[in-house]
């Protein structure tokens, strides 16, 4: 046996390759397999014992070998749960529950109004006018002067018309403030420049005349017509609110010496007085503006919904009649004046 070289790292006895037991090993059938065995091939299957043929296999030309099934890709399923919990659909179903507490929140209050209606009207028709008292003007318990009027919008009047009645009684209150602003600008006009008395005078005279008048004489018979559905207040509110329009045309326009601070007054004013008092001669101008265009634009919707009701110049006839002979003072007067009449007939 041979002695390593020492000084020779690759020695024969230093080689791995030259082992006696790797070179003694000789490939025979058995384990002819192993030199082509790709363990990542069959996926962890041991490979088939090897048996050489004697004969290579036949190769089959393209078009006889079988067609290579693949698998079909996933198809997601049409029962899948949808994603209920992205941030879009909680923010869609939380507005849909604010606008359905929203709805029955008008709901109950509608229902609280109607119950409170019904109680009014059969209080009234069972006690009569005693349980309706007067409730306008609001005045203090203390005060000796009583109110004058029954008003009540919510119970008299239908839901429809409610807020068109509504608006004319705030016109009314802004007609009203109108007339006392434009009593302070003329006031204030007058000690500026003493010749303007006859414009404070007339100041004093519409709104001591117009602020009861208008009430009593275009806004009461609006309140009755849409209470009633009643043709004879429909007619004597247009004859008297188109007078009331006209008036309201002149307060704009503000002739000097008539009592109003119109545009006139105002730009006249700016000339001869100081700036303060110009300025809210201006101020109730421009109020006198706006009131007198919502005037005439109420004026033409009332007129449409008069049209859409049914009402006829016959049926004003008609009811005034039958208020008329309904009367008992004026029943009283034709059969007092029947009475007379028949006794002096019979008279020789």
């Amino acid at each position: 046996m041979a002695q390593p070289d020492r000084g020779n790292p690759f020695s024969e006895l230093d080689n791995p390759f030259q082992d006696p037991a790797v070179t003694e090993h000789q490939s025979t059938a058995q384990y002819a397999t192993l030199d082509v065995y790709n363990p990542f091939d069959n996926r962890g299957v041991p490979p088939p014992y090897h048996e050489p043929s004697a004969q290579p296999p036949a190769t089959l030309p393209t078009s006889q070998l079988p067609p290579t099934v693949t698998p079909a890709a996933k198809k997601p399923s049409p029962t899948e749960p949808k994603n209920y919990g992205s941030y879009g659909t909680q923010e869609s179903t939380a507005a849909a529950a604010a606008d359905l507490l929203r709805r029955q929140e008008e709901l109950n209050r509608k229902a609280e109004e109607l119950d409170r209606r019904e109680r009014e009207l059969k209080n009234a028709s069972v006690g009569g006018t005693t349980l309706r008292q007067n409730n306008w003007p609001p005045l203090p318990a203390f005060c000796p002067v009583k109110p004058c009027f029954y008003q009540d919008i919510d119970v008299d009047i239908p839901q429809d018309f409610q807020k068109t009645v509504s608006i004319m009684y705030y016109l009314w209150l802004a007609s009203a403030g109108s007339l006392l602003l434009n009593f302070v600008a003329c006031l204030a006009w007058f000690i500026v420049d003493g010749s303007q008395g006859s414009g404070f005078g007339m100041s004093i005279l519409w709104i001591v005349l117009f602020t009861p008048c208008s009430f009593v004489c275009w806004y009461r018979p609006l309140y009755k017509a849409f209470r009633s559905d009643s043709s004879f207040n429909f007619f004597f509110f247009f004859f008297v609110y188109f007078v009331q329009d006209i008036v309201y045309v002149l307060q704009t326009v503000g002739i000097p010496g008539w009592g109003f601070s119109g545009w006139i007054a105002a730009l006249t004013a700016i000339k001869t007085v100081n700036v303060g008092v110009a300025i809210l001669m201006i101020i109730v101008a421009v109020i006198f503006t706006a009131t007198a265009a919502l005037g005439i634009i109420m004026l033409k919707k009332i007129h449409s919904i008069y049209r859409r009701t049914g009402a006829s110049f016959q049926k004003a006839q008609a009811e005034f009649a039958t208020g008329v002979f309904s009367n008992p003072a004026v029943r009283t007067a034709a059969s007092n004046v029947a009475a007379g009449a028949a006794q002096n007939a019979f008279k020789p």
